[in-house]
Order: C-alpha cells, then structure tokens, then sequence
C-alpha cells in the first residue's frame, strides 16, 4: 500500500516513517485528519486519547462523523478507521479526558505527543508531560472562527501573533519557562460570529490537522 510513498521519498526515509510512535490527544476536526494522515503514510503504532463521543453536529468537519458513528466513542470510531486502513496497527486507546488525575497514565514511550485538545489546561498538561520528559511535542491552537486555510503555519509558541488560543496558551508556558514549542496556528483574524462556541467549516480543520501530521512524518530527528 505505501509503495508511491516509498518511490517519492526513498526505502530509508520511509523505514524511520514506520518507527514513529506518536501519541495524539483530541480526536475531533484536527486530530482526526492528524490520525488517518499519519496512518496512510506509514505509522505503525499510534495512541488515541479522547473521551467524547461522535455527535451530530461533529459532521460538518470531522473525519470519523458518519451517521454510522454517531453515538460512539470517538476513540473507538477512529481506531476502527484506522485498523480498516492498516489492519497490521498497532493502537492503544485511552478513553478518558487529559487532567490532573488522569494525565500521568499516558506512557513516556512514545516519540511524539500531537496535542489536538481545545481544553488549554489539558494543553499545558500535555506539553509539560513531553517537555519535562524529552518527548518531542507539537500543539494544534485555534482553527474556529476561521476561513482561509492558507494562513495556518507553523512556528515556536513564542513566534505567535493574533492567534488568541496561542496567546493564552503562550502566558501559561511562561511561567514554566516553556518558550520554543513548535504549534500551529493561524494569523487570520479570528471571525466575529456572535456564538459562544468557536464556529467551524470543513476545510480549516482538515488542512490544519494535514499540516501537523507532515510536520510529524517529515521531522528527521525521530
């Protein structure tokens, strides 16, 4: 199956692709589209952290709302994804939400943490378990209220403007002396819709979620 891979990027390069094992936390617009491009160029272990389950309202942006799934656990509606692309994965599923009590039971063996949650404690809580421990680490800010994919990079925390997720995201690395975590996040102002909850389209997710999984594949030092 990854053999127009391994013509475009040689056996050797491929081969450190396959010894990547990454950890993903958030499996909704972006993390679903991290999981299933990770996975389609040549992954062989992944862990999947969420506790929500599909929802109606999920379909408009994420890869694993099917009116199949509604009502699954997420976790569980992407492993059953991910095993129907590569049925030799190897995945390990943490039903649960990131906290205080629970972030210590996600394992250190891991070459890549991808955090992909909207909770920004539960991003501190992410980026200091990697940072701390030596586990190489890149965090998804906010893709709501957005509508030009094309303004999505990526860059160290300390790097980001106009991003407010970053911004709060940033004060809070500070005080642990966290400066130089790569993320990704968006200079397009962020859209005034009136709504409490961030609005969302398909194609801004999606593309950020396809961005990180890259950067993930192409980082040679893994």
């Amino acid at each position: 199956m990854f053999e127009r891979e391994i013509g475009l990027i040689g056996e050797d390069k491929f081969k450190n692709i396959q010894r990547k094992k990454v950890m993903l936390f958030g499996l909704g617009g972006v993390g679903g589209y991290v999981a299933e491009t990770l996975v389609r160029c040549g992954i062989t272990k992944i862990g999947l952290c969420d506790f929500d389950v599909v929802s109606e309202s999920n379909k408009n942006r994420q890869i694993i709302a099917l009116d199949s799934t509604i009502g699954l656990k997420k976790v569980k509606a992407l492993s059953e994804r991910l095993k129907d692309i590569n049925k030799d994965l190897i995945i390990e599923e943490y039903d649960f939400k990131v906290d205080e009590t629970t972030i210590d039971n996600i394992p250190l063996d891991y070459d890549y943490y991808i955090d992909a949650v909207d909770d920004v404690n539960a991003k501190i809580l992410i980026i200091e378990r990697a940072y701390f421990n030596n586990i190489k680490i890149i965090s998804s800010m906010g893709t709501g209220n957005k509508l030009d994919p094309t303004k999505f990079k990526i860059s160290k925390i300390n790097q980001t403007k106009v991003c407010p997720l970053a911004r709060a995201v940033r004060q809070r690395l500070k005080a642990l002396n966290i400066f130089d975590i790569p993320v990704l996040y968006s200079e397009e102002e962020v859209i005034s819709t009136g709504f409490k909850t961030p609005q969302s389209i398909a194609f801004c997710p999606s593309v950020a979620g396809i961005l990180i999984a890259r950067y993930v594949i192409l980082d040679s030092g893994s």
